[in-house]
Formats: C-alpha cells, sequence, structure tokens
C-alpha cells in the first residue's frame, strides 16, 4: 500500500510526501491530513471500502474537524496473477522515485526482509470506537455478492442527533459501494446534508466511496428541492411533499440508503413515521447511544398504531403505487438496533466546540470552492468573479421561510445565498421583477450568490459554479433562511475602503434589529389532547 502526498494537518509542509506503508493483516494505519491512496499488492479497508490492487487512486481527507480515517491491511490480494514478488518490485519502483537517498536505503532493505514500515502505531480513535460497535454491515445485510442485492434494499436509517447517523451512512454507503457500481443515497435532513449545502432535500446517486466529510464531496445531485432552512418545522406538509416528489424519481434499481433528521420526538417523530410509510422501507437501522431513550423502537408493530403526520392507522400509503388510485398496505421491514456504547461518537473530533452552524459554513464554503481555479495559486475573494447579467423579468424571486412585503423582497434578495430553481410555467414580467406569493415545490440546479440588483437596468448579477448550460433553464431564484458564512464578506482582499454589504456601525437596539422569535403555530401532541 502507499500512500501519496501526505500533508499534516499541524505542521505546513511545502513539498508533497510520500510514504509506504507494508503491512500484515488488520494493521492499520490513523493519520491526520489528506493524502492519495493507492494500493500496490494486496488490500486494504477505510471506511468500509476495499481497495485492491490495479483500482483507481482515491483522495482521503481527515481533517482535525472529525474523526481521523483509519487504514487498515486486508491480507494477500485476491488477484493470482501477481505473486508477493511482484508487488514488492512495484513498492520499490515507486520508493526510488519519490523518496531521498537514505530514507529510500532504508525502505528497500525493509522491503527487501519482508518486515512492516510503520508509519503510526494503530490508534484507538473516536472513529474506530464508534464502527466497532456495530455488526458487520456485510452480515447484516447480507451482501457477501451481488447477486444477494437482488430486490435492492431499501435502507432507512435513523436515530436522535449525534448518535452518528452520518458516519454510519458513508460506512453503509462504502460498503454497498464493495458489491454494486452505484447506490441511491436520500436526503431527508435538512440541517446535516451530505452532497449539498444545507437547506435542500435531494435524491443523488453515489458512485466513489465517501472518504471524507461532507464539505469535501460537494456535488450536484441527479435531483434536489430546494426547502430553504435548516429545520422542517414551519411547513411540514411541504417538506413531505417534496420528499414524495424526490422518491417518484427512485428508478428501484439499484439499493438506496435514505438518511433522516435527528428530531424524534412530538412531529419529528411523526415524519418519521410518515416516511417510513411512505416509502416502502426494507430496512430500518435505528441507532442509539448512551442510556437515554430518545425514541421508541420502530418495530412494524409499533408503527401500525403509530399516528404519523400525513398518515394514520390503519395503514394505508399516501403514495399510490398503480393508476387506479388504490394504496398499497405497509410494507414488512427488517429492525436493526444498533447501540453505541462511546456516547457522542458523531460529534466532532478535536473541535466538539464546533457548532452545527459551522459544519453548514464549510459545506457552502466546500460548494463554493467550485469557482476557484484548479491550478495552484491564491484563493480568489468573492468579488473577484465576473457575475452573470440576468434580466428581471426571466427569473421569478421568492422568500421561502417567511413572509416579506412585495416592495422589501429585492432588498432582502440583495446579497444572499439563493438556490437556482426551475418552474414548470414560463416566467414573464414585462420587464419589471416577477415576484412569488407563495413557496413552489420545484427542482433545484445549485445555489448562487445574488451579488447585486440594478434596477435601472432591469438585471440581476449572480456569481455561481454552475455551468451556463444548466443556467438557461432557470427561471426562479429562491431565497431562504440559510445565509452565507460571514468569512466569505469579511475576507475579501484587494478592496479600496469598507468591504461592501459589511458594516460595523450597526445598533440591535433598534426595534427589529436583533434576532426574531418567530411562533411556529405548532402545537404537541400533548396540547392536542388537553384542549380535548
Amino acid at each position: 500500500m502507499v500512500v501519496e502526498r501526505v500533508w499534516r494537518a499541524r505542521r505546513v509542509v511545502s513539498q508533497p510526501k510520500l510514504l509506504t506503508l507494508i503491512s500484515f493483516f488488520l494493521q492499520t494505519l490513523c493519520f491526520r491530513g489528506k493524502c492519495l491512496l493507492s494500493c500496490l499488492y494486496g488490500r486494504v479497508e477505510v471506511h468500509g471500502f476495499t481497495l485492491e490492487e490495479g483500482q483507481q487512486s482515491y483522495p482521503l481527507f481527515s481533517p482535525s474537524s472529525h474523526c481521523p480515517l483509519t487504514v487498515t491491511a486486508l491480507g494477500d490480494s485476491p488477484n493470482p496473477s501477481k505473486t508477493k514478488k511482484a508487488g514488492r518490485l512495484e513498492a520499490k519502483a515507486i520508493v526510488r522515485k519519490y523518496l531521498s537517498t537514505e530514507t529510500r536505503r532504508r525502505l528497500l532493505s525493509e522491503v527487501d526482509s519482508d518486515s512492516c514500515v510503520i508509519l503510526l502505531e494503530p490508534l484507538d480513535t473516536p472513529l474506530t470506537r464508534f464502527l466497532n460497535s456495530f455488526p458487520d454491515l456485510k452480515e447484516v445485510f447480507g451482501l457477501s455478492s451481488v447477486e444477494e442485492l437482488d430486490g435492492c434494499p431499501v435502507i432507512l436509517v435513523c436515530g436522535a442527533k449525534n448518535v452518528g447517523k452520518s458516519t454510519f451512512n458513508r460506512h453503509l454507503i462504502n460498503t454497498l459501494l464493495n458489491h454494486t457500481a452505484s447506490v441511491e443515497y436520500l436526503e431527508c435532513d435538512l440541517g446535516q446534508t451530505e452532497f449539498t449545502p444545507s437547506g435542500c432535500l435531494s435524491l443523488s446517486t453515489v458512485r466513489e466511496p465517501l472518504l471524507g466529510p461532507p464539505f469535501t464531496h460537494q456535488w450536484a445531485p441527479e435531483h434536489m428541492i430546494f426547502y430553504g432552512q435548516s429545520s422542517c418545522e414551519t411547513d411540514l406538509d411541504r417538506y413531505l411533499e417534496s420528499l414524495k416528489s424526490l422518491w417518484r424519481l427512485y428508478n428501484r434499481e439499484t439499493p438506496i440508503v435514505i438518511n433522516t433528521m435527528g428530531w424524534v420526538k412530538g412531529f419529528g417523530f411523526q415524519l418519521l413515521v410518515d416516511i417510513i410509510r411512505l416509502f416502502s422501507i426494507s430496512h430500518v437501522v435505528q441507532l442509539s447511544s448512551g442510556d437515554k431513550v430518545m425514541c421508541p423502537q420502530l418495530t412494524p408493530e409499533f408503527l401500525r398504531s403509530s399516528h404519523g403526520w400525513q398518515t394514520h392507522p390503519p395503514v394505508q400509503s399516501a403514495l399510490g403505487e398503480d393508476n387506479s388510485g388504490t394504496h398499497p398496505a405497509q410494507r414488512s421491514y427488517t429492525l436493526f438496533r444498533i447501540h453505541s456504547e462511546f456516547e457522542g461518537a458523531g460529534r466532532p473530533g478535536e473541535m466538539r466546540h464546533q457548532r452545527s452552524n459551522e459544519q453548514r459554513d464549510l459545506a457552502l464554503l466546500g460548494y463554493f470552492s467550485q469557482l476557484q481555479s484548479p491550478e495552484p495559486g491564491p484563493v480568489r475573494p468573492l468579488h473577484c468573479f465576473t457575475p452573470y447579467q440576468v434580466p428581471h423579468s426571466a427569473v421569478a424571486v421568492g422568500v421561502t421561510h417567511c413572509e416579506v412585503a412585495p416592495t422589501h423582497v429585492l432588498y432582502t434578495a440583495n446579497a444572499s445565498l439563493v438556490g437556482l430553481c426551475c418552474l414548470n410555467e414560463k416566467v414573464s414580467g414585462r420587464g419589471s421583477p416577477v415576484l412569488l406569493s407563495q413557496t413552489p415545490v420545484c427542482p433545484c440546479v445549485g445555489f448562487g450568490v445574488l451579488r447585486g440588483v440594478d434596477m435601472a437596468r432591469g438585471l440581476y448579477f449572480l456569481v455561481t459554479p454552475v455551468a451556463p448550460s444548466i443556467l438557461r433553464q432557470v427561471n426562479c431564484l429562491l431565497l431562504g433562511a440559510v445565509t452565507l458564512p460571514n468569512t466569505l464578506l469579511t475576507g475579501q482582499t484587494g478592496i479600496l475602503g469598507d468591504p461592501p454589504y459589511v458594516t460595523m456601525d450597526y445598533s440591535f437596539e433598534l426595534t427589529g434589529a436583533g434576532k426574531l422569535h418567530v411562533f411556529k403555530g405548532l402545537v404537541r401532541p400533548g396540547q392536542m389532547k388537553n384542549a380535548k
């Protein structure tokens, strides 16, 4: 196994380093930083994904904001065409090419002596303790061969906050990718999204292993809907209708993993019941940690008598599967209850004080990093990118999370993050801005920053990494409660005077200047009973 281009997280290295690890069965390497992993001989496992000789190299990201990744040797390659001698010859060739004379001589002698080059001592990390508390996923889902995936399992992962759903999902997807070419992923968690900035629901096809935290693999899903908030409390029906429209696009030809919110009490539990009923789940993985019971056991028997937000006993699905309009009965599923003794394993590693909104900022920064040049060089600030000019009459503008007076909508949208969406109907404003009175459930193709509004010329100025060919489909800009990271505005360099849209002359004593506390109009189930 060869680990290329390793940067230490705690030490800045000017030149890329190459490390060679010749390891025996189940020896491990735990590291911080980023690297490109190549397997020359044998097999290794990273976060559930098995890498064998002859496969492509994969980038690994192990930042200090998350638990460190661990590379584990699995033994000799099943490929009988290559001997150990051939594997050693390839390792020697790479050592001679990249390493210094002194290091080269030492490593080559160790390769010849069939000893192990230890880079780091095996570590007991939060990630390894967390994953070791779970059973072998291959045994759980019967994944010994591709043929056993027949029937395309629909796996829903649920649990309260900070029990490790995201880590488990990545490990599960990587394990599935060892047996199938692709895995579908339905994102139902608005706050801690995997492939997009927060505030979105999406259906993605995963073809590559997930070997880093979410901000390292921000890519465009096949289907996405912009909800505009990190929580769905203000509009539960729009949340469920958005998920239904995504579920109808699932082809049922590949396995699918469904990620759910950490909101498992009250109305959050009712939404979870709806999702299990609506989407023909075959396996429910219920995660828990510690001694505190946050959610009842979601057995099929319990679910048959539970009330959802939209579904109620006797159980019928709200999604018709045929043209007759009839509703199929609830599909039976298998429940796996997985309890981790390592409480808090799903939280960030060395930066435990890091809040969820900072993780969301990282995802947004990862998304807009697509604007940067792929070549090495300084990071360009936001104001350096040439914006697209969009006529007011070509797109409709709407606010998803609150009511805004029509005369104030453009002030609100200026210098804000917007979802680039596609309405079914044509937009025509006859030269004036088109404002939406209701929030639509429509496809979203990406995100942009509305850098400016020119009322005199009737233009919006939009900065986005979305390709022009896709932008031609966009006819709607939706503004939500998801905001730009402060560093995008305060960290702009090369500006004479004060940076735009940033001020220190602000008084929180003014009416409306502080945080707005909104009554969401939700009545708790206990309050409903008392009212009766």
